[in-house]
């Protein structure tokens, strides 16, 4: 009989299952740890809307009004050790809290430059913490801002910094931006998106190091020498998943927390969800580890279901979906693009927007990528299949 459960991680996919399981009829204590100061809120506009001073923090929460999920909270503590004899939480605070259960829900952090610990003027994006410090420079005069990464996060700031009036420069290591995820064709097409837009764009050179004036970063060292002035570093080089706590607990870790399509790990009543959590895709059959929103809410329920002993959802089932908005154009990815495959433009061109591709595997979708075209990926999502595995 379940009569107690620890969510570890209050964020979308922590509260997302102590939702679900109330929503299941679970009654019992339920507890959610947070190693935030702050209610659970929402990340996706901390690049966007909340960057640009379009939304204030009250909008990004996650708790509706009037909403009563009885929980039992603990903010601004981190969990420092998993015991899986009897499923205790050991907490930063020296707290034990033994449960029938445990959910993991820790997220990631994002990954950081070894040359600007300690420099002023050179963020993260990953917290509500980090944006309000990234937003009071941005604001602060008219800064040079150079942007490390042409991710989904780094071309976000630097479509809102660009939005604010500011200069805007992007680094990327690689040749073509989002190549590994998109190809190199649709992956150019895409990073377009910065230079019609004003952004500099400049590409396969890595970040040497930063120089500093009186402690506040002033130029960033590019690995061929040169320097880009800078008043403002924002570093978006992707994330760790957040594991620490869990060395030496027995549950298995390899990028993330590994799980099966029901997101149990190999210790009995330990769970996970979210960018935490590697689990087996119900689409693909594969492992996967995904840092998307959509993710986050369909694994909650998936581990609501598992703790109750209910058979629905059985697992994620629906293609991967992300979703990113730059310059005023939504970006929408469902599916997997196999790895060499070429796109297929089904509508527009990749030499302007808006346009709209798949990719295909033996002849069936797999995956499906629009630029500014809604209505066109909703139909093209829709007609996906899963990949053929092998043997």
């Amino acid at each position: 009989m379940l009569s107690s459960v620890t969510v570890v991680g209050s964020s979308l996919a922590g509260l997302s299952t102590a939702r679900a399981l109330r929503a299941g009829g679970y009654d019992g204590r339920l507890l959610l740890v947070g190693e935030e100061d702050h209610a659970p809120y929402d990340r996706p506009p901390l690049s966007k809307a909340l960057l640009a001073g379009e939304a204030q923090e009250d909008d990004l929460a996650l708790l509706e009004d009037g909403e009563d999920l009885a929980l039992d909270v603990r903010r601004g503590v981190r969990a420092v050790r998993l015991d899986p004899a009897d499923r205790a939480v050991v907490l930063g605070t020296g707290e034990r809290v033994v449960s029938d259960a445990v959910v993991v829900a820790t997220g990631a952090h994002a990954r950081r430059l070894a040359a600007g610990e300690g420099l002023a003027g050179v963020h993260l994006l990953r917290t509500l913490d980090d944006a309000r410090a990234l937003r009071a420079d941005l604001v602060a005069g008219s800064p040079r801002v150079v942007v490390v990464g042409a991710g989904f996060i780094g071309s976000e700031v630097a479509s809102t910094a660009r939005g604010l009036g500011l200069d805007v420069t992007v680094v990327e290591a690689l040749a073509v931006p989002l190549a590994g995820s998109l190809g190199p064709q649709v992956g150019a097409a895409v990073a377009r998106l910065h230079e019609d837009h004003g952004t500099r764009l400049l590409t396969g050179d890595g970040v040497a190091g930063l120089r500093a004036d009186g402690g506040r970063v002033c130029a960033v060292v590019l690995a061929d020498g040169r320097e880009l002035p800078a008043d403002v570093v924002v570093v978006g080089v992707g994330v760790v998943p957040a594991t620490d706590w869990l060395h030496g607990s027995g549950v298995e870790l390899r990028d993330g927390v590994v799980c099966d399509a029901r997101c149990r790990t190999a210790v009995p009543g330990v769970l996970a969800v979210g960018d935490v959590a590697r689990a087996v895709h119900g689409w693909t059959g594969t492992h996967l580890r995904l840092e998307h929103w959509t993710s986050a809410v369909e694994q909650a329920q998936v581990a609501a279901a598992t703790l109750l002993g209910r058979d629905a959802p059985a697992a994620v089932t629906a293609p991967p979906y992300v979703w990113s908005d730059q310059y005023g154009t939504r970006l929408q990815l469902a599916g997997r693009v196999p790895p060499g495959a070429a796109p297929e433009v089904v509508e527009g061109s990749l030499a302007e927007r808006p346009f709209a591709a798949v990719w295909r595997a033996d002849g069936a979708p797999v995956a499906a990528l629009a630029v500014g075209l809604p209505r066109t990926f909703g139909r093209l999502r829709r007609t996906l299949r899963p990949p053929v595995l092998a043997g």
